[in-house]
């Protein structure tokens, strides 16, 4: 099958990295795209504004919790790819209100895994043979990580947080469909993305914004957990080449090779703000720097071993950390039209998850 002709469904399409793969299956391989999304807060159409007027692009409101619609559309639809990154994703709300992360992101994945069955077991031959379930998670799964080391594909499930908690039973739902049902799926999962388009609750967009703003930046603890950081078109890339090359039953680690910590993530940003956007009254942007208490559970490292997916599907991250941040804070200099609504209507900035209730 060419790969112009492959038809896909996203689910989450409007989100951050949903949207980002969106832009990347349509102008950069040619598919044909479904996107499924409920539009929650964090849902905005408005990343994908030149790809609705795109014959390939289809949207549909629908909630992955809802059974009826999903099978509906996806035999109405028939695609060659599901790719499943609907999901309630931010730790902190996860602590809040955990009862969002349970239904979405384990009876959502439980209720596409069904459908998705249902589809594929009444397909023929190489239509059969070529169908993959793609299910997104997080390296979160995994727990946290001393000063050494590096998760792997085989690391040992360890969640922290409910929100971690709710993407390992996802993955756990996915592996079991492919093993006890044959269901041909394919799991990746990934280090802490970022980029264009990042809902601002999120610290590189949030840190920006703040700092525009002449807030204070607030850093949780010492500033001292570290990430691996992955520039959200390197992982849209990533991700396209595991659902239409991974092996089926397979799991593949996506990380950016860039380890950093949060405070230096902070100061990286106001360096770049800056040399690019200066304060006026002469201050530097690194002086609205404030320590704030931990986050409850708060994961101290994360790293990824991505050798597998280098080996196997020929995938390196193409930006480096500061290639990528750098990007990613001309687009929000530029571009506040598009996050400054989103302040005025679903988030001001407020601290999320103080409470370990």
């Amino acid at each position: 099958m060419k790969e112009e002709a492959r038809k896909i469904i996203v689910t989450g399409g409007a989100g951050f990295i949903g949207s980002a793969v969106i832009r990347y299956l349509i102008n950069e391989i040619g598919c044909f795209v479904l996107n499924l999304d409920k539009l929650t807060y964090a849902g905005n159409l408005n990343s994908l504004k030149n790809e609705t007027i795109n014959p390939k692009y289809t949207f549909k409101k629908i909630d992955i919790c809802d059974t009826q619609s999903l099978t509906s559309i996806i035999c109405e639809y028939r695609p060659n790819i599901i790719m499943h990154l609907a999901a309630e994703s931010h730790v902190d709300r996860s602590i809040d209100g955990p009862s969002e992360f349970i239904q979405t992101n384990i009876i959502g994945t439980y209720n596409l895994l069904e459908a998705s069955r249902s589809y594929w077991s009444k397909l023929y031959d190489k239509h059969k043979e070529e169908f993959r379930f793609h299910h997104i998670s997080t390296d979160e799964v995994f727990g946290s990580l001393g000063m050494q080391g590096a998760f792997t594909e085989n690391t040992r499930y360890d969640p922290r947080s409910p929100y971690s908690a709710s993407k390992a039973s996802a993955d756990h739902l996915v592996r079991a469909w492919h093993e006890t049902f044959g269901l041909p799926v394919v799991l990746s999962n990934c280090s802490n993305n970022y980029g264009p388009y990042h809902f601002p609750e999120k610290l590189i967009p949030l840190m920006i914004i703040k700092a525009l703003k002449g807030e204070p930046m607030p850093v949780y603890g010492s500033g001292n957990n570290v990430r691996d950081w992955l520039y959200v078109d390197d992982h849209a890339r990533a991700l396209y080449t595991i659902a239409s090359r991974g092996r089926a039953g397979e799991s593949y680690n996506v990380g950016g090779n860039s380890e950093v910590s949060n405070i230096q993530v902070v100061e990286r940003i106001c360096a770049i703000l800056n040399e690019l956007s200066p304060r006026k009254d002469g201050k530097r942007y690194e002086e609205q720097i404030t320590f704030v208490s931990d986050r409850p559970g708060h994961d101290f490292r994360y790293a990824i071993d991505a050798t597998k997916i280098k080996s196997e599907l020929d995938w390196v991250p193409l930006e480096t950390f500061e290639t990528g941040l750098r990007k990613t804070v001309e687009w929000y200099l530029d571009n506040q039209k598009w996050w400054q609504p989103l302040l005025n209507k679903h988030y001001q900035g407020q601290r999320l998850g103080k409470s370990a209730d």
